[in-house]
């Protein structure tokens, strides 16, 4: 799909992987509209690219129909959408003080990771799918972020492992209920990244993880993130995959 003119969605674009994305996809000449839970950030990095910023919660319904309708008036019906909305958190499965982890930890992560991902998706592809088919029948694509702890979970890791584990394994089957219509689901499992949360942690940390990357030797940069995203866009071949970006990383246990 050429990205010229093409209306794009992207949740979590407001900072972070999400932001990136943004930009480079408005280098690129596509209309895009940021949905994010923080509207403030959102509207600053939309007024710096030329954006549309919309508040969006991916948990509710409501809120995902009413940032697909203000999208939509925006910039038309959106055939690329790129998932990028999700959160963190760690905790074990039982604690040093001998509770157990509170259901609640484990279901605020996979409500906003994985149900919420879906919730976007099953909402944009109904818009999608309604769309004039392009060159090769094409009518839009789909692209998910997950994490290497999908594979690689550590301890303390369980429900976030949970939820990307979800998303890689949602990939193909999205992909072929889309198949029909044109439309393709992708997933990128990125590794360690240099995003606002690692930016946060001490040099001598940073370098720590960044060593334990067999090449290149530093934290994955965002712009790589976005390249790949784009270069998905574009490459009509990929279709029901799970990409991992992470210089060849196996996390270990901790």
């Amino acid at each position: 799909m050429q990205l010229q003119e093409q209306a794009a969605l992207v949740t979590g674009g407001a900072s972070g992987l999400g932001a990136e994305v943004v930009r480079q996809l408005a280098r690129a000449g596509a209309r895009v509209t940021i949905l994010d839970i923080n509207l403030e950030l959102a509207q600053t990095l939309a007024n710096e690219v030329g954006a549309h910023a919309v508040a969006c919660d991916i948990t509710s319904s409501d809120s995902v129909q009413q940032a697909l309708r203000s999208a939509s008036e925006a910039h038309g019906p959106a055939r690329i959408l790129i998932n990028c909305a999700g959160i963190g958190g760690a905790r074990r499965l039982v604690g040093k003080d001998g509770q157990a982890m509170p259901l609640d930890d484990f279901s605020r992560v996979i409500n906003v990771n994985l149900i919420g991902t879906f919730n976007m998706i099953r909402l944009t592809a109904t818009g999608m799918i309604a769309q004039e088919a392009m060159a090769d029948g094409e009518r839009g694509v789909i692209i998910n972020t997950a994490s290497v702890a999908a594979y690689d979970g550590q301890i303390g890791q369980a429900a976030y492992a949970a939820s990307k584990g979800g998303l890689t394994s949602l990939t193909l089957p999205l992909a072929r209920d889309l198949a029909q219509f044109g439309v393709r689901v992708m997933t990128i499992a990125p590794g360690l990244f240099l995003t606002p949360l690692l930016y946060q942690l001490p040099e001598e940390v940073q370098q720590s993880l960044a060593a334990s990357i067999p090449f290149p030797k530093r934290l994955g940069k965002a712009e790589e993130f976005a390249q790949l995203a784009l270069h998905i866009v574009g490459n009509l071949s990929l279709n029901g995959e799970v990409i991992r970006l992470d210089g060849a990383l196996r996390l270990p246990p901790r």
